[in-house]
């Protein structure tokens, strides 16, 4: 991404420093995160950033061997912001002093929580916008505090607990804030971003019409006149991975679909029918959907049914790769999370790789190349391609859908008949949440189908059949969640709907709880 002006985020462990990434990337500043150990004189020189940012970290500056960014940073002629941690890190070196943990009447506490900062006379260009109601809601969370600022330093805000809230070297163009202004509960932080890489000159060159004319010939590089597989799930980041690359390189690119009879409603025939038909795409489309449920029959715990698909989804995948002649490439929707995730705060390799993000091992398995075109973005920032490549919204904004399918929203044994029930179900809710206008309300809905049986009356019978949860929640990223407060009109319109058209289900429940304690799937 060397075309671009790059912004490098130094990061010091904090647990939201995707979150400033993000903001950025909104903005359209291509930025990337290093862990501090990455960074040398001699990367700093190589990445040669037009503004450096120093994130939050939980470690305490007044602690001998706890991490600091190199010196030269300091001498780069750049303007940098310094974060919680990293603003108290910028003081201790550069010549102020910083304290732990509280001292009376010192004039500094610890501090975690919402609060407001306040303005003094001086102005400073990185807070325009800021102050309209004469103070602003912030997000404060540390236990060390700034007690005496570092020389060429002023102050342009304070809070209750954080004298030194808002630092400036305005000279220097250093900055520095004891808050988060990358969370939501500092409303206007994205205002003091934007703020900050206007000063630093930024023109916003990062945007996604761009990133496709790079990625095109990035990949055509890589490729040559070689052939390419690409493992297609139907979900936003293989599809866009998979129509980028053909753009690129046509029908040299191939797709597999592995279909382990775990997918919704009509699912196979419309990742088939888009990819195969609209795009002309060539495409393996792999139905061992009688081979997945006879391994699964009889296997009711959860874990031993997750490793039963992955172990035979593997297999697959393999069997029908074998068949195209000249494969030296795997194509992968590694996404810039995964990419962080994958490299441990310590700077090593991480040991909790998630196996999705590395197809079970297939590269090394099968002796190909990896093609990750997505590896740079963010999930907002794939959606913005998808549309740039011109994908329909339907398949764009689809809620995410785990790899084990239908398979873990059915608790207990898996049963064709269950199955059956579960899509009719879960095609019913989604339905409505599309009429009611919620679908893009929610990060993630679906029914599951319980390993209960209830008693019911229907007309002037007795019924025994199933009972079913309804799941719908919203998040930013799948690792916390809170449920969707649907109305009481919507869960019995829902509810009456479902047990008037599936036969099977006679008990409907809606499942409020949030993530922690629970997770957003059933198993």
């Amino acid at each position: 991404m060397t075309q671009h002006q790059r912004l490098l985020i130094i990061d010091f462990g904090s647990q939201v420093t995707q979150l400033i990434a993000r903001r950025l990337r909104e903005l359209n500043v291509y930025c990337e995160i290093h862990p501090y150990q990455n960074v040398t004189d001699a990367f700093l020189s190589e990445f040669s950033p037009k503004a450096v940012i120093f994130s939050g970290g939980p470690d305490s500056v007044t602690r001998a061997g706890s991490p600091r960014p190199p010196e030269s940073v300091y001498t780069m002629g750049v303007p940098i912001l310094g974060i919680c941690y990293g603003q108290q890190v910028m003081m201790q070196q550069l010549g102020g002093q910083v304290d732990g943990g509280k001292i009376s009447g010192g004039g500094g506490t610890a501090e975690f929580g919402r609060a407001f900062v306040t303005p003094v006379e001086n102005k400073l260009s990185i807070l325009d916008g800021w102050f309209a109601d004469g103070k602003e809601q912030v997000w404060m969370s540390h236990g060390d505090h700034v007690s005496r600022i570092a020389p060429g330093f002023e102050v342009f805000g304070t809070s209750p607990n954080a004298p030194y809230a808002i630092t400036a070297d305005k000279e220097r163009n250093f900055y520095a804030v004891q808050f988060h202004p990358e969370v939501h509960h500092t409303p206007n932080g994205k205002k003091l971003y934007e703020n900050f890489v206007r000063l630093a000159g930024f023109t916003g060159d990062w945007t996604m019409g761009a990133y496709k004319d790079d990625a095109i010939a990035r990949i055509r590089e890589q490729v040559g006149d070689k052939r390419v597989i690409c493992g297609l799930s139907g979900g936003v980041d293989s599809s866009v991975a998979a129509v980028l690359i053909h753009e690129a390189i046509g029908d040299q690119l191939t797709c597999v679909f592995v279909d382990h009879g775990l997918l919704r409603l009509n699912e196979a025939e419309e990742v088939v029918s888009m990819f195969r038909d609209n795009y002309n795409i060539p495409l393996i489309h792999a139905d061992e959907s009688e081979l997945f449920l006879g391994e699964l029959d009889g296997v009711s715990d959860p874990e031993t049914k997750r490793k039963v698909i992955g172990k035979l989804f593997i297999d697959v995948f393999q069997k029908h790769a074998n068949e195209i002649e000249g494969a030296e490439f795997l194509a992968q929707g590694t996404l810039y999370p995964d990419v962080i995730e994958s490299v441990s705060f310590s700077g090593g390799p991480s040991v909790t790789i998630k196996s999705h993000h590395n197809v079970g091992g297939l590269p090394e398995k099968m002796g190909l190349k990896l093609v990750e075109p997505l590896r740079e973005l963010f999930k907002d920032e794939v959606r913005a391609l998808g549309r740039e490549l011109g994908l329909p919204e339907k398949f764009i904004g689809r809620h995410p859908f785990p790899g084990p399918g239908l398979a873990i929203r059915c608790p207990g044994e898996i049963t064709r008949e269950k199955l059956e029930i579960l899509r009719k179900a879960d095609a019913v809710y989604i339905d409505q949440i599309r009429k009611h206008g919620l679908y893009d309300d929610i990060w993630q809905a679906f029914v599951a189908i319980l390993p209960v049986r209830t008693v019911g009356v229907m007309g002037d019978g007795r019924t025994y059949d199933y009972a079913c949860a309804l799941r719908a929640v919203t998040s930013v990223d799948g690792m916390t969640a809170d449920y969707f407060p649907f109305t009481h009109d919507f869960l019995g319109e829902t509810a009456t709907r479902i047990i008037n058209e599936v036969q099977g289900i006679n008990r409907v429940t809606y499942d409020i709880t949030s993530k922690p304690p629970g997770t957003i799937e059933w198993e």
